[in-house]
């Protein structure tokens, strides 16, 4: 497991994406990919399952044609090992880019989280932003579902993405729906206090 610093990762990825709505994706997936590490009893690699979330979608910003192929050049760049790279690969497994499908599958336990849980972060955002609070800690998993079947809703979030990882994960979508929001309300307050400090 190749190691970069998490400051390192966060100067990388502040280098190609300056919208702060894709600085604060990449920081709700790192938390979120924090938090399926303790959970999921990967605690002494919490901080490498955070580096891949915060990196995994580092050149969407400025080559969303090339989403998922361009990333290797920029990560290697950037000093990042061909696991992170491949675990950040993955993540865009079966899309079609540019006329190639990407066929790097997710294989271990924290690429199949990342896959999982990366299209279903954003929807539960969605969700969050419609609420009066304007907050996930307050959504009920019946709540978060209800929207999750409307197929209007947050439009651009692959359902058939979300439900290919659960499948690849041998989980229900019921416990993936419900981990990942537990998740999002756990982390919540550090990613809006990080996003307050960046401005």
């Amino acid at each position: 497991m190749t190691y970069i610093a998490r400051e390192d990762a966060l100067t990388l990825l502040k280098k190609y994406n300056k919208d702060p709505f894709h600085i604060q994706h990449a920081l709700t997936v790192e938390a979120v990919m924090r938090w399926y590490a303790k959970e999921l009893g990967y605690g002494d690699a919490e901080e490498y399952w955070g580096i891949v979330g915060l990196l995994h979608d580092i050149d969407f910003e400025l080559y969303p044609e090339e989403h998922c192929l361009k990333a290797p050049e920029l990560l290697r760049e950037g000093g990042v090992g061909e696991d992170i790279i491949h675990a950040v690969v993955s993540h865009g497994y079966g899309i079609t880019v540019g006329g190639v499908t990407l066929d790097v599958a997710p294989e271990h336990e924290m690429e199949k989280v990342l896959f999982a849980a990366d299209e279903l972060t954003g929807l539960i955002w969605a969700a969050a932003l419609m609420r009066p609070s304007k907050s996930t800690k307050d959504m009920e998993l019946k709540s978060l579902k209800k929207k999750y079947k409307s197929k209007g809703f947050a439009a651009g979030c692959s359902r058939e993405v979300i439900e290919r990882g659960a499948e690849q994960l041998g989980w229900d979508l019921e416990k993936l729906l419900t981990m990942t929001l537990q998740a999002m309300a756990a982390t919540e307050d550090t990613i809006q206090a990080e996003m307050t400090a960046e401005q």
